[in-house]
């Protein structure tokens, strides 16, 4: 099957409501690449490259700092800089209910993926408690980006790599998309996609249960 280049986005509820589970959530964050791997190499799988990068989200509307997004950190040897970066997120802000997940999606699909390698894969990983704002919601507020998809249609378009509004080296066969949300819209529709993996916690009960290694083990399996 041959080496695998791997790169992750996390993307991150850090609004308040996260409060009670943040801590679990990064913890999971920061152990993930060993997990990985460990679980990789008892499918006699080799990965010669993995990267992992960082999206918190929050509200346009609602907060100053609506997104934090890092670069892509090479592990294990920029691993003090990851867990550098994953320990000063703070669950705060937020507002209303809804959150910008889907823009987080979208700033996360427009990353500079890896192109290394003949085997490889471009996954993002989700952690909410909350449904998603409609895109497009938040425009005219301050920070919001004017070059993301305006609907879902159109972000899923950039997920199956059809619409060229998409600058980026993402490729749909790399994709993979494991979101641990709860059981509410926009998460339940967006079933329809390909090579997505919901896990729903009840909507309301934030993430009382988030089985990191079902992601890694639907991760691995896929490869």
């Amino acid at each position: 099957m041959g080496e695998y280049c791997v790169d992750i986005v996390m993307c991150i509820d850090a609004t308040g409501s996260m409060a009670p589970i943040i801590e679990e959530v990064k913890k999971n964050a920061m152990t993930f690449y060993q997990r990985f791997v460990d679980t990789m190499e008892d499918k006699d799988k080799d990965v010669s490259q993995l990267r992992i990068k960082v999206i918190a989200f929050r509200d346009y509307m609602c907060d100053s700092v609506p997104m934090l997004e890092s670069d892509f950190f090479t592990l294990p040897d920029q691993s003090a800089a990851f867990k550098r970066f994953v320990s000063g997120i703070e669950a705060c802000g937020g507002g209303d209910g809804p959150e910008n997940a889907l823009e987080a999606i979208a700033l996360a699909l427009k990353s500079r993926w890896t192109t290394s390698g003949s085997n490889r894969r471009h996954t993002i990983l989700v952690f909410s408690d909350a449904p998603a704002l409609p895109l497009g919601e938040r425009m005219g507020c301050p920070n919001y980006p004017s070059d993301l998809p305006k609907t879902i249609a159109q972000l899923g378009s950039w997920w199956e790599g059809t619409d060229q509004t998409l600058c980026s080296t993402y490729q749909r066969k790399a994709g993979r998309l494991v979101a641990f949300v709860p059981e509410t819209e926009p998460w339940t529709s967006m079933k329809a996609w390909n090579r997505y993996w919901p896990a729903f916690s009840q909507a309301g009960t934030g993430l009382s249960d988030i089985d990191i290694q079902q992601a890694i083990d639907l991760l691995v399996g896929s490869i």
